[in-house]
């Protein structure tokens, strides 16, 4: 860290305290860690120091920032490319191997997956969440919108006094006599 005197020009820190362990090879290792999906606080561990040493590292070593930005975004990209051909649909080209009477068979074919509903309510969940939430928005968008107010009325009826009178067993209705 500098300090800045009256004129303000940065001044080096003065020596003191425990050395950092901070080693610039770390930065190449932390993007490495983030592709298999590390926490900070996992990475953290893994290079021997608290999670707060971490965060600082982050500040003080634009590098490494970087690297950690990089790892996420690289692995984050794929997952979402990932998720998006789940939600479409997908095929690829395969083979079927068989054994028939001690001989072997190697059909080509392609695989097809149908698109997956689970996959796409999560896509466009998080891609366009005001059209697509579990509660849509009734009063309009943003922060300060209302509940649109709804009347309902209710009319009751006895069936009985509409009934029509009962006819004789021997008899039908609507016929002429």
């Amino acid at each position: 860290m500098a300090t800045k005197p009256a004129q303000g020009k940065p001044v080096a820190k003065k020596a003191g305290g425990r050395p950092s362990k901070y080693k610039p090879e770390y930065a190449g290792q932390a993007k490495k860690l983030c592709m298999l999906g590390m926490t900070d606080k996992e990475m953290a561990s893994f290079f021997g120091v608290a999670e707060s040493t971490f965060n600082l590292w982050k500040t003080v070593h634009p590098e490494f920032s970087e690297s950690l930005k990089g790892g996420k975004n690289l692995v984050d990209a794929e997952v979402a490319a990932k998720l998006f051909h789940r939600a479409m649909g997908y095929e690829h080209e395969d083979v079927h191997v068989s054994n028939y009477q001690g001989v072997i068979t190697v059909t080509p074919l392609v695989k097809h997956y149908p698109p997956d509903t689970t996959a796409a309510i999560f896509w466009l969940k998080n891609r366009q969440p005001q059209r697509w939430r579990d509660k849509p928005d009734e009063g309009g968008e943003g922060e300060n919108a209302q509940p649109v107010p709804v009347k309902i009325e209710v009319t009751v009826k006895d069936a009985r006094k509409h009934a029509e009178p009962e006819h004789s067993a021997g008899s039908v209705p609507g016929a002429a006599s």
